[in-house]
């Protein structure tokens, strides 16, 4: 019997749609559980990577320090790394801020909104240092894949995952790609 892939996810500056996706594949999720091992993943809850996987799946970009820290230490546990969906590709949705200075925005969110109690932008040292701008993940670390979309559909994580599980190049049909 063949090794099983172990396979690795995390999320970064996202709303974790892709990881929900990724759980759209239902059923099929049994059959890849026979060829993939889940390391650190939510669907495990392990919190860390095992020394090494074959495959990390990257949801969501980079806003802040931690983000950053997160992401090269998973690099570091990876084979191959893929970005998954909109904002580890651009940046997504959270890079609409990268057109604001960063100041402006603290100041629109905390101090100029209706209805707060002693409005102030948060500085406990606990939070982790905000990005000026909001990264995708290339910037920072090599990416071997992406699955575009957001999120990408259930038949591309199940495609992709079983063509590196057969030991085939990923393809990705235009069907499975395609936006309306």
């Amino acid at each position: 019997m063949a090794e099983k892939l172990k396979v690795a996810t995390t999320s970064l500056a996202g709303c974790f749609g892709c990881h929900m996706s990724f759980l759209d594949i239902d059923e099929r999720l049994l059959a890849l559980c026979e060829v993939a091992a889940f390391d650190r993943s939510p669907l495990t809850d392990i919190k860390q990577c095992s020394e090494q996987v074959d495959i990390g799946l990257v949801e969501g970009g980079l806003c802040n320090a931690e983000n950053v820290h997160t992401l090269r230490e998973f690099r570091n546990h990876c084979k191959i790394l893929v970005a998954v969906g909109a904002c580890a590709i651009n940046g997504g949705i959270p890079a609409m801020r990268n057109h604001i200075p960063l100041e402006e925005c603290l100041e629109e969110a905390y101090l100029d909104a209706v209805g707060v109690v002693n409005p102030q932008i948060p500085s406990d040292p606990e939070l982790p240092l905000l990005l000026n701008k909001v990264h995708p993940i290339h910037e920072v670390v090599k990416v071997d894949y992406v699955l575009p979309g957001c999120p990408p559909s259930a038949d591309v994580f199940w495609k992709f995952l079983t063509d590196l599980a057969a030991g085939r190049e990923p393809q990705l049909p235009t069907e499975l790609v395609h936006y309306d």
